[in-house]
Parts: structure tokens; sequence; C-alpha cells
């Protein structure tokens, strides 16, 4: 059995729209000018790192409690899942292998999107960003990591997982075998191919 872990954000859901809807009331609610079209190219480490791009340290919990309260109303009626991501996920559970799903976001949330868009998956962990993902990664026994961050790339590494890595966030393939990813595809529609090929352990080139 060959379990997989995936990130969430713009690996298997597209966020953009709704986390940019949220920043934009947000930024209504505050008073406090805020570039949600900047802020999605850049998804990936935790929101309180994006807030202090916006606000003093000492105003980010207040407004980080804010943004969580606004998210589920907002945010996760306008996500929709990522090419290929359904099928990834049926390509893991066919070969017999368990799904699990480890984000940055905050578990409630991450687990109300994947019960949005009806993703099949063993297990759901949030609040994690580059090697702490490790830890969960290793508790699951995931045999690879899949995600669209660098910092996917070392949270693979932490939890002693193939780096999968996929083109949909913000960077392109060549950058992310430069920072050294095992696999990098183009997005997840190349997923299913490339797992029905692979094996643990396999030497990879």
């Amino acid at each position: 059995m060959t379990s997989v872990g995936f990130d969430l954000d713009l690996t298997l859901a597209d966020t953009r729209s709704g986390i940019a809807a949220v920043f934009d009331e947000l930024s209504a609610r505050v008073g406090v000018p805020i570039d949600s079209d900047a802020i999605i190219t850049r998804l990936g480490p935790p929101l309180e790192i994006e807030l202090a791009n916006w606000f003093p340290a000492d105003e980010i919990p207040a407004v980080a409690t804010l943004f969580r309260e606004i998210y589920p109303r907002v945010a996760v009626p306008m996500t929709t899942s990522m090419a290929g991501a359904r099928e990834a996920i049926a390509a893991v559970r066919d070969r017999g292998g368990r799904v699990i799903v480890v984000t940055g976001k905050n578990v409630h949330d991450a687990v109300r999107t994947v019960n949005s868009l009806g993703f099949e998956v063993d297990e759901v962990v949030g609040s994690l960003f580059g090697a702490a993902k490790g830890t969960a990664l290793a508790r699951f026994g995931a045999a690879a990591y899949v995600g669209d961050h660098v910092a996917d790339i070392e949270a693979a590494r932490a939890g002693g997982a193939v780096s999968v890595t996929v083109a949909t966030g913000p960077y392109t393939v060549e950058e992310l075998r430069d920072h050294g990813a095992d696999v990098a595809l183009g997005d997840l529609t190349e997923f299913a191919a490339w797992f029905a090929g692979w094996r643990p352990h396999d030497e990879l080139v």
C-alpha cells in the first residue's frame, strides 16, 4: 500500500478567488488597503506571514481571527478543484493507498474545503508549513508528498517522502527542479500516469 500526502491550496484546491475575496472584505472592514491580486500570486506560507505585509505585529492576531471568521462563508463556496485533483486522489486509492492532506491552512477551513469539494481523503492536518509538515507525513507513512511550493520539497524531505511537485503555484517546472524536487509535473493531470509507473524506493532520474 502506497500512501501519498497532498498539499491543499493550488495543489488540490484552487483557492485563489476565494482568498482574494476574503482579503477584500477584510480590507473593507478594517479600513486598510490590501492588494489581494498580489497576495494570490504567493500563496503557501502561513496567513500570519502574509498579514505582516499589511499590519503591525501587535495587530496580526486579531486580524487573523477576523480573516478566519470570514473565510468559511466567503472563500469555501468559491473554491474549486484543481485540474486532475480528483483523478490523482483516485489513482492513489485505486492502488490501495491512503491519502493525507497536509496544509498550512488551519485544520477547520482545510476540512471544510476538502468536504466541500468531495475529496475522499483519510486524514487532514493543518497549520503546518515547510519542514514542519514532515512529522505528519512520517506518522502517516506517506511515501510521496505532492505540492506546488518549494517549501513542499522541504516537507517531503523532512518526512522521508519522495518530493512530487506541480507547477500550478508560484513556481515553474524548471524552478521546482532547480530547488531539488524529485518529480516536477506541469499539473495534477500528469500525476496518475506517473504514479502508475512508480514504486516506492525506485531510483528517480
